[in-house]
């Protein structure tokens, strides 16, 4: 490895050897921008590295809120600001009892270059907290939002830092989370993103990053002189995500044959491809998120399979949508015994390293999820923009501005790799070209 990156990695393992999401991320990403740190010296001269793995500022407070048993309750609350070189920080929130300062570092850091690839004026950032929505009233979520807008609202703004939803953190959370940044600010602006279509909203955004991963994968075997049309599709999750890879898969003629929850997942054989399946995997959401089972029920024909992940049914693409490190090396030599043509990470970091190194390892082509899943963030881009000039475009006009912003990011991948000699590594030709992006407007502000 490259001696200036592995120093600054040996750096953060000695600051944090408990972060060890982050530091699975920060060194997929410096390990692959190599040809690019080795070619022009002067990131190591403005030293680059280290303020780039370093956010701007950590925001961490406590969350108090009372429950319908009139107890109080305690969690903690995250804003992690990781880089505003191209624009206000943008990047989402989540609730879950999971949730660390690591978890939203990792996030964080992979969300500054993805943003950076999407083409959007949008910095990097991420927050939310270990409080877990499953089985709380709505009341009780609007409690806990309106305590933890409470805090947040100091530091975040349409100019500063613009939050989103994420895992826990749905429509209903962000117009609670809204209409406290209203009441305490007295102003109405575009602050948050994925907010119903009453008060600013966008058309598409809960399918983006399911509609955006599709465009990806499209492109990918467009490549290939092949369509969509008539390839199986693994999921994992049955979140907007899973959702939304359903409903733009059947649109292009493919099939998405599982679903995941933490009971197991589901395989059905007759695709995930009507109104009606759709329409239940919204309702299964309210039902429980923790249980998949529950579509078995509703379409018998489907197989549930308990306590296992979907990796193992034979498919053509495999589609990670829901947590990171969900697709380990195991699971890659399954996948590719039963001979997958492509892995598309539609979660933030789905695969694990041993994974995703033995996709590219087999030249099977494999789509990081900086590039692939960057469809969900672009939309919240286009939600800012339509909220700065007060204007609503139609669900056409976005899903068209969304499918070409997944044209260009894949082209760039593509073009990148190509120029840094390795032709077909998205990983590399994502890493280094949303790296250069963001690392060149530092430079050019100076050392602040």
């Amino acid at each position: 490895m490259n001696a200036y990156i592995q120093e600054v990695l040996d750096g953060l393992k000695a600051r944090a050897p408990w972060e060890a999401e982050f530091l699975q991320a920060a060194e997929e990403v410096l390990e692959s921008i190599a040809p690019l740190i080795e070619k022009d010296p002067k990131y190591k001269a403005q030293r680059i590295l280290e303020r780039i793995v370093e956010p701007e500022r950590t925001v961490i407070f406590r969350v108090p809120w009372i429950n319908d048993k009139g107890e109080f309750i305690v969690n903690r609350g995250y804003r992690v600001q990781f880089n505003s070189a191209i624009g206000p920080y943008k990047g989402g929130l989540r609730f879950h009892p999971k949730v660390t300062l690591s978890t939203l570092k990792f996030l964080g850091f992979e969300q500054m270059f993805k943003n950076s690839l999407t083409s959007l004026p949008m910095g990097g950032g991420k927050g939310g907290s270990d409080f877990d929505p499953n089985g709380k009233s709505d009341n009780e979520i609007m409690r806990f939002c309106q305590s933890f807008m409470s805090e947040l609202f100091r530091f975040i703004g349409p100019d500063t830092d613009v939050p989103a939803g994420d895992i826990g953190v749905g429509g209903r959370e962000v117009g609670f989370l809204f209409g406290q940044y209203k009441k305490l600010t007295n102003e109405f602006t575009g602050v948050l993103t994925g907010k119903g279509r009453s008060f600013g909203g966008s058309l598409i955004r809960p399918e983006a990053t399911g509609f955006g991963a599709i465009y990806f994968a499209e492109e990918m075997f467009k490549l290939k002189g092949q369509t969509l049309k008539g390839k199986t599709i693994s999921v994992s999750g049955f979140g907007n995500v899973a959702w939304g890879a359903c409903i733009k898969a059947a649109d292009l003629g493919a099939k998405v044959v599982t679903i995941s929850g933490p009971d197991g997942y589901v395989f059905d054989p007759d695709g995930i491809n009507t109104k009606e399946k759709f329409a239940y995997l919204e309702e299964m959401l309210v039902i429980d998120r923790n249980k998949v089972e529950t579509y078995v029920r509703k379409f018998p024909n489907a197989k549930f399979f308990a306590g296992k992940r979907p990796w193992e049914q034979k498919v053509d693409i495999a589609m990670p949508c829901a947590i990171q490190n969900e697709l380990s090396g195991e699971d890659a030599q399954n996948l590719l015994r039963n001979g997958v043509q492509a892995v598309v990470e539609t979660s933030n970091m789905g695969c694990t390293p041993e994974a995703w190194k033995l996709f590219i390892e087999k030249k099977i082509p494999f789509a990081p999820g900086k590039a692939a899943n960057a469809g969900g963030v672009a939309t919240s881009g286009l939600e800012m923009s339509q909220n700065s000039a007060r204007l609503s475009w139609t669900a056409e006009e976005v899903d068209a501005r969304l499918h070409q912003i997944m044209v260009n990011i894949h082209s760039t991948c593509v073009e990148t790799a190509k120029e840094f000699g390795f032709d077909g590594n998205y990983v590399i030709g994502a890493n280094i070209a949303g790296f250069k992006k963001v690392a060149d407007a530092m430079i050019a502000q100076g050392l602040v």
